[in-house]
Order: structure tokens, then C-alpha cells, then sequence
């Protein structure tokens, strides 16, 4: 007898269903996406013991016949390929035909189904893949799947789920993207009777946002209008791609990768190529290792993308995948570049506890439902003494033509109590703006009025929408590193030439790194060479780097981390080496400066392309909008 021996229906529906049923939100991933292909509007989630012992998955979609409800549990049975052409022009969610039966192995599954063109519906139950009963009922047009006790007859799996929680969240997260990326259908989800959530058709996408994430994210968010890119084919052929969908400032940092929403064709995905090209676009303007929060859709022909390449249809490949790339940086950085938001100066958080706070708001609060809040002890309020109080230096008034209402004085935020209204005896503000209350952008910094210094640090200014602090160093860095890209792209560097070469000692690393980037480090100034063993003589230097920061410069350009250089672009280290050069040439902190000083980077700023942060991503302005002051003195 052979040893090769064709395995039962059985045993390949389990290892299929390892592939394509990890855990409970994998089940419902795949039913979700069989009721948007079957055209439903209206979808509604219920499960119990986080999906372990229930999920139903209820739609008004097509329906199917009665033939077509027992087929479908057939291994590679689906109605949305008929040929292998139609591999090359994936327009569905779903198409492999693997999910029914792969559940159905692993579970005890009911199917309700009926289509318009029957008078009666279909129930089939199946247990661990065999057939129990094919039934009529009395049904709505539409399916409704249950599964319960999930890996019932696969305990090994079973006992590497994870907690109630764990395995929740990630169901309540894959719903919450889905309803994301279909903003005009009805989404429910409960658990053991809860809502976690529940939004309702909308028109737009910020409309849908707002039922998910709530109103104190959208201050933060710029909408991205609809962007069209074409890419040139053989006649009379052209892929046309359209980007949309909501982005962050760079203020907005998280520390992981939770927060990026990426659709390809309404399908949630984790491209390589989308993820890289949205950090490049915030290069230099977020720290290394924060993420933005954004929601991006990218829609183009069917046949431009393959979703075939992952079990578990997560993963895509595009045929043009360079030029999609540099498309989806350029659209992002162009819209922050024309959209400029401003960092808020945070407000003290609100007293009341966060389980009371989710019970008020207007929306489904589902990153309550799904993360656990640890709220810090309260602590008495302590005045501080007057020696701690940071010393203003006011700068000298502004001529009298010049002069302006005065505006609020500066004061640390109050907390948020319940109080009642203090009737207010002296007057409304009438030199306020009628846009006072708007959210501004740092469009606002060529109208601002500098006041002074704090610790010789920080300019004090104030704008028709309140009061702004900036940061001095991160500000003349970022005007420098502008300026410096823009010298050497033009092949200009202002050069200033060393009276005696300055001659530097390279361990092996650094001079490994100096033969990859050394004419890179010319084109920006430096005129270097090799001197001997590991030894490089420096002859001339950018004219912004003083002599002391030289030989600074440079071994912080040679130590960057190999591992980042190697996966970096040429324009990537090209950056990295105008940011280092504008580090150490930038006003530093304890530094007075005088007023004409002051009112010249100011208007610096304002003219740079990226003024929301410096090249290594820190902050640059903080506002406190007129519209907090008003509040924290209780006048509205």
C-alpha cells in the first residue's frame, strides 16, 4: 500500500479552516463580508462569550434559493467567479468559496436564508461539517447565519484563544472598520444584549467619523477631497486611481498602528506599500515611531490590484505599485501642507469618571467598549508659590497705529467642574471677531502680535483667535531645514572654508556608512576625503554650522542606525542630513532675543511650507484659542 493517500472532506475543511478561521472575529470578518456582497443596507451583529458560544450575523441582502443555500456549503462553491479570467478583476469581498464550509466544520451553524424570488425560506443546520436538516420557514427576504461553540470539536484550537476581552475587542474593532468603509449602511453590534455600536446611514465620511470616534477627534482631522492620479498604459488603456478620506496634523501622534484606516476598492486592508507611503508623507514633521490617525480610501479599476495573494484577504498587490506609492505620499503631504493645522494647547481632563462620561455622550463610544481606562488617583489642587510662577519678559508696546485691544492674560487652564453660571457684570467682548469660536490653522501666523519670552524660550504671541506660544529653536529649525532642502536642490549651499581641515577618526561602522553617504554630505557643504585609515579630513562646512557643532554634525549623520539607513530612499537620508544641519544651526533655548529678532521668524515661519513642526517632529506653535479663555473664565 502507498504512502500517499488523498485526505477526507473532513479532515481538509479543518485545515482550511486554520487558515482561514483564526479566531471569532475571523468568522465574523468573512459572514460581514458575504452580506455587503449580497447588497445588504441594514447588518446587525450579535455575540455571547465573545463569539465563542454565539455569533449571528443578521442582513437584508439578495438571499439565496434553497439550491443555492445547501450548495454554498460545498468546498470552492460561490457565485462570484465562474471563470479564471475573473481572477485578474476582483470586484467582490468575499470570492474563494472556502468561509461557509470552513466554519461550518468547526462549529454547529444554522443557515436562515430567503430570496425575493421564493415565497418561503431555507434553514440548514449543520455540526462539524455534516448536514442535520434543510427545512422550510417563514422569513424576510435576507440571511441569518448563527454559529455557536466555535472549535467545538478542535479543542487545540479552542485553548489558544485568547480572553473575552481580547477576542471582543477584535470584533468590535473589524466591525467599527467596515462601518468606516461603508458609511451608507446601518451597522449593529451587541454583545450578550450590549450595544457597542450603532450607527446609521450618512452621506459623508466626517459624518460617520463623528458617530464613531466622537466630536474631540474631528478638531484634529483634515478631510482630504477626492484626488485623481493616472497612470499612462499602451492606448488607449489607463489606471486611474482616486484617493480620499480624513487625515490628522502631525500634533495627533500615536504610538502604534491602530489608528490607520486603509481601504482599497471599500475592501480593509494592510498594504506594506500604503502603510510606508503615509509615513513618508509625515516624515520630518512626526517623531520616529508615532503614527497619525488617518482614514484613507483608494479606489481604482479592479484589474490594477490583486487581492488574491493572503488567506485571509488582508494583504494586496498592486500592479503599478511604485507609482501608487509616490500618489498617496504627495496627496497626503500636499493637503497638510494647504490645510496647516494648529495645536491645541491641552485643557486639564474632565473629573468626571470615564464610565459616567460614556453614558453622556451622543455617539457609540466604542474605544470605551473595547479598552480598558485606568483613571488616575485625584489629587488635591496646590497653588504654587509665587517664586515658581515663569518669568514674561514683555517686549517693548507697538506703535500707536499699531495698537490693538488687549488681549486675555495668560492663564493655566481650570479644570472642568459642574458650576453654576456666574452672571456676568462687566460686558460682552465686542472687539471679538464674528469667527472667533472657529478652529484655526497656523494660517493664523502672519497675523500675530509677538508680546515677549518666557525663559528666554518661548515667544508670546497674540492672535485675533487667541493666544499662541512658540517654540524658538524648533521654529528657526524648521525655517533652516526649508532652507537647506532648498540650497541643495539647487545645487547652492552657502559654504564656509576651515582655516586649518579638521580631522576626524572613524570606528569601522562609521566608515562603512561614510562610503555610502560621503558624496551626499559634500552635495550639502562639507567638502571631506578620506585621510588615511579610517580618517577623514574636513575642509569646509555648511555656513549655518558653527565650528564647535562641525565634527557634531557629522558623527550624527555617520550614527544613524544602520538598519534605518539601508531601508531608507536617497531622499529619506537627504532629509535626515538637512534636519541634522538645521539642529545645530537653529537659535537655541535660553536665548533673549530681541523684538525685530522675534517679528523676522515669526514672519519666517509663516512662509514655510511645514510650519506644524520641526523636522524631527516636535511641535512648533501651541494655541490657546480665544474660545477656551472665555471658557476657563466662565464667561460662555
Amino acid at each position: 500500500m502507498g504512502r500517499i493517500r488523498v485526505l477526507s472532506d473532513n479532515v481538509a475543511n479543518k485545515i482550511a479552516a486554520g487558515e482561514v478561521v483564526e479566531r471569532p472575529a475571523s468568522v465574523v470578518k468573512e459572514l460581514l463580508e458575504n452580506a455587503l456582497d449580497a447588497g445588504a443596507h441594514e447588518i446587525r451583529i450579535d455575540t455571547e462569550n465573545a463569539g465563542r458560544r454565539l455569533m449571528r450575523i443578521q442582513d437584508n441582502g439578495c438571499g439565496m434559493l434553497r439550491d443555492d443555500a445547501l450548495l454554498a456549503f460545498e468546498r470552492h462553491a460561490t457565485s462570484k467567479l465562474s471563470d479564471v479570467k475573473d481572477l485578474l478583476a476582483i470586484d467582490t469581498l468575499g470570492f474563494r468559496g472556502e468561509a461557509l464550509p470552513s466554519i461550518a466544520s468547526v462549529s454547529r451553524l444554522l443557515l436562515e436564508t430567503r430570496a425575493s424570488e421564493e415565497e418561503t425560506g431555507t434553514a440548514v443546520e449543520i455540526a462539524g461539517g455534516k448536514l442535520l436538516r434543510c427545512d422550510e420557514l417563514a422569513r424576510p427576504v435576507g440571511t441569518t447565519i448563527s454559529v455557536r461553540d466555535l472549535f467545538f470539536n478542535v479543542p487545540a484550537r479552542k485553548k489558544f484563544l485568547r480572553s473575552d476581552q481580547t477576542e471582543l475587542a477584535h470584533v468590535a474593532s473589524l466591525v467599527t472598520h467596515y462601518s468606516l468603509g461603508h458609511a451608507n449602511k446601518r451597522f449593529e453590534l451587541y454583545h450578550e444584549g450590549r450595544e457597542l455600536l450603532n450607527v446609521t446611514p450618512v452621506s459623508t465620511l466626517p459624518e460617520r467619523a463623528f458617530q464613531v470616534f466622537g466630536p474631540d477627534i474631528m478638531e484634529d482631522l483634515v478631510e482630504m477631497e477626492p484626488k485623481t492620479f493616472t497612470i499612462p498604459l499602451p492606448e488607449p488603456e489607463t489606471a486611474q486611481f482616486v484617493l480620499e478620506g480624513l487625515i490628522s496634523g502631525p500634533h495627533v501622534q500615536k504610538l502604534n498602528r491602530n489608528s490607520v484606516f486603509l481601504f482599497v476598492n471599500g475592501r480593509l486592508i494592510r498594504d506594506r506599500v500604503l502603510l510606508h507611503a503615509l509615513s513618508a508623507a509625515y516624515h520630518n514633521l512626526m517623531p520616529a515611531g508615532c503614527f497619525p490617525f488617518a482614514l484613507l480610501f483608494l479606489n481604482c479599476d479592479a484589474g490594477e490590484v490583486d487581492v488574491n495573494v493572503h488567506p485571509s484577504k488582508t494583504e494586496v498587490r498592486f500592479r503599478h505599485g511604485s507609482a501608487v506609492h509616490d500618489f498617496v505620499r504627495d496627496a497626503v503631504r500636499e493637503v497638510l501642507m494647504a490645510s496647516r493645522p494648529a495645536s491645541s494647547m491641552p485643557l486639564a481632563p474632565s473629573p468626571i469618571p470615564a464610565a459616567q462620561r460614556a453614558a453622556e455622550l451622543p455617539f457609540s463610544e466604542f474605544t470605551a467598549m473595547t479598552q480598558v481606562e485606568v483613571a488616575e488617583p485625584e489629587t488635591e489642587l496646590v497653588e504654587p508659590p509665587l517664586a515658581a510662577l515663569p518669568e514674561i519678559i514683555i517686549a517693548p508696546p507697538p506703535r500707536p497705529e499699531q495698537s490693538r485691544p488687549p488681549e486675555p492674560p495668560v492663564c493655566a487652564p481650570m479644570p472642568a467642574v459642574t458650576v453654576k453660571r456666574v452672571p456676568d457684570t462687566h460686558g460682552a467682548l465686542d472687539q471679538l471677531p464674528q469667527d472667533w469660536d472657529r478652529v484655526d490653522s497656523l494660517g493664523a501666523l502672519p497675523d500675530l502680535r509677538p508680546l515677549g519670552q518666557l525663559h528666554d524660550s518661548f515667544i508670546v504671541a497674540a492672535g485675533r483667535d487667541g493666544l499662541w506660544i512658540i517654540d524658538q529653536h524648533v521654529a528657526h529649525e524648521r525655517v533652516l531645514f526649508e532652507q537647506v532642502l532648498r540650497q541643495r536642490a539647487a545645487g547652492a549651499v552657502e559654504v564656509q572654508q576651515l582655516l586649518m581641515p579638521l580631522v576626524l577618526q572613524l570606528d569601522p561602522a562609521q566608515q562603512l556608512e561614510y562610503a555610502r553617504i560621503g558624496d551626499e554630505l559634500n552635495a550639502h557643504g562639507f567638502e571631506t576625503e578620506p585621510f588615511g585609515q579610517r580618517t577623514i579630513a574636513i575642509k569646509a562646512a555648511p555656513a549655518g554650522v558653527g565650528p564647535g557643532d562641525i565634527e557634531k554634525v557629522v558623527f550624527e549623520v555617520l550614527e544613524i542606525a544602520e538598519r534605518e539607513l539601508r531601508s531608507a530612499s536617497l531622499e529619506e537620508i537627504r532629509r535626515n542630513v538637512c534636519a541634522t544641519i538645521a539642529c545645530r544651526a537653529a537659535i537655541k533655548i535660553n536665548t533673549r532675543l530681541e523684538l525685530k529678532k522675534i517679528e523676522w521668524l515669526l514672519r519666517a515661519l509663516a512662509s514655510c511650507e511645514y510650519p506644524m513642526t520641526c523636522p524631527h517632529g516636535r511641535p512648533i506653535a501651541l494655541r490657546y484659542s480665544t474660545k477656551d479663555i472665555l471658557k476657563s473664565f466662565h464667561r460662555i
